[in-house]
């Protein structure tokens, strides 16, 4: 068969090695992105995935940002990003183009395939008809429409494209089959055939919206346990040697990625549609977004304490990304941190090692040089590694604010360091 990969980022690239790897199929990619496409070209790893970047070296698939590489194509899987607007509605603008861009090349037999994640509804209410409005031809009599909700999980060293489990639903029981027969041969991790569409769509906004919630409530946790002097990180380990019923979750400086902070925005908007008010979810969002002010609110109350205004005061903030020990800034609560501190006009120092192009230091000694705090926003190694109680009195720092409640915090209060981190 001919398979062609729509958009190739974080999900789509690292499948389209993988099916060229592991299968005899012939594989395509298309992506609108000339730069992006450019680089696969010269076997270039456009994103920070490691068993990619070395798939991609030994991969021989052909991609270009011209639809026409789709012609005679089997299987469409449609990669593309499903993002929010500024209001959290969701933006199905990118999948309308995936869906647009394969128009001209479906045909009697195939299948469109949507790794997206989606919520519950979208491809009976705005794939199908998209096709079926354009071509002369029926979803589950001449074509067929799946689902199989991407997993990744970036800068893991274990779970990748391979061995990540599976679940897949289309419009008929036939198509399931053969899609998950299809996944079966190139992925290693259980393909679970789901019973339908909308069932299968939300698999994946229920996983995420489940580390939502939980998040949230070790937020507001954070909060509570603040006023009330308690150290919120002790009380999860002690309750986390319950062997049954408990599955720690940990507070932070907010929550980024595309998935946790995205998903939940998704089904809010779907059930509010059919006239549901998902209020527990409305609240958990509320929650988490408000972490990046909250941590600014602990700089300041840390400032107080030695009289000192947060206006003019060099501040090393350290961490762009969302995640540690990867280059991704997609809804990072560090760049939130960023502006918030911009607005109040602290001096920043900003630093991390996975982007250079949007640090104003080259290190972190640069950082803390001339520093009087630092707010930690990214757990990086070397952040975790370097930031010792003796490293940062080197430096003269005064104020750690530990917005991942990763450092050495007994030390780095022996040592005379205003600590706070969140909830502890």
């Amino acid at each position: 068969m001919k398979i062609a990969i729509i958009g190739l980022g974080y999900v789509g690239l690292p499948l389209a090695c993988a099916i060229d790897l592991k299968t005899s199929h012939e594989v395509v990619g298309y992506d609108y992105q000339s730069k992006k496409i450019d680089k696969i070209r010269n076997r270039q790893c456009p994103i920070d995935d490691f068993q990619c970047s070395e798939d991609l070296k030994v991969s021989r698939f052909i991609v270009s940002d011209q639809t026409e590489i789709m012609t005679d194509s089997d299987i469409f899987i449609i990669c593309v990003p499903t993002p929010v607007l500024n209001d959290y509605t969701p933006d199905l603008t990118p999948l309308k183009s995936g869906v647009e861009a394969i128009l001209p090349y479906i045909k009697r037999g195939s299948y469109v395939m949507v790794e997206s994640t989606i919520n519950p509804g979208v491809c009976d209410e705005i794939v199908i008809p998209m096709i079926e409005d354009n071509i002369d031809l029926k979803a589950g009599i001449d074509f067929d429409v799946a689902h199989c909700p991407e997993r990744i999980n970036p800068g893991d060293p274990y779970w990748n494209v391979y061995n990540i489990p599976r679940n897949i639903g289309s419009t008929r029981p036939e198509a399931t089959t053969f899609l998950a027969d299809f996944y079966r041969s190139f992925i290693s991790g259980e393909i679970n055939e789901m019973p339908n569409l909308k069932t299968v769509e939300a698999t994946k906004i229920i996983e995420n919206t489940f580390r939502d919630i939980n998040i949230a409530f070790v937020n507001e946790l954070a909060k509570s346990f603040d006023v009330l002097n308690i150290d919120l990180m002790a009380v999860i380990k002690g309750a986390s040697n319950k062997p049954f019923a408990f599955l720690p979750h940990f507070p932070g400086c907010g929550v980024g990625g595309h998935c946790i902070p995205v998903d939940p925005y998704y089904l809010i908007e779907r059930a509010k549609q059919s006239g549901f008010d998902h209020k527990l979810l409305k609240m958990a969002r509320e929650i988490n977004n408000s972490m990046p002010e909250y941590t600014i609110e602990k700089l300041t109350d840390a400032l107080n304490i030695v009289e000192r205004p947060i206006k003019n005061t060099p501040i090393a903030l350290l961490g762009l990304s969302y995640k540690a020990n990867v280059g991704d800034l997609r809804e990072s609560p560090a760049i939130i941190l960023k502006n918030i501190l911009h607005e109040k006009q602290a001096a920043t120092f900003v630093y991390d090692p996975y982007f250079p192009e949007y640090s104003n230091v080259d290190s972190l000694e640069m950082a803390l040089e001339n520093s009087y705090a630092v707010v930690l926003a990214t757990d990086h190694n070397l952040f975790k590694e370097k930031l010792t109680p003796e490293f940062l009195l080197k430096y003269n720092i005064r104020i750690v604010i530990d917005g991942k409640n990763c450092l050495d915090k007994e030390n780095i209060i022996k040592a005379g360091i205003l600590y706070k981190g969140i909830g502890t």
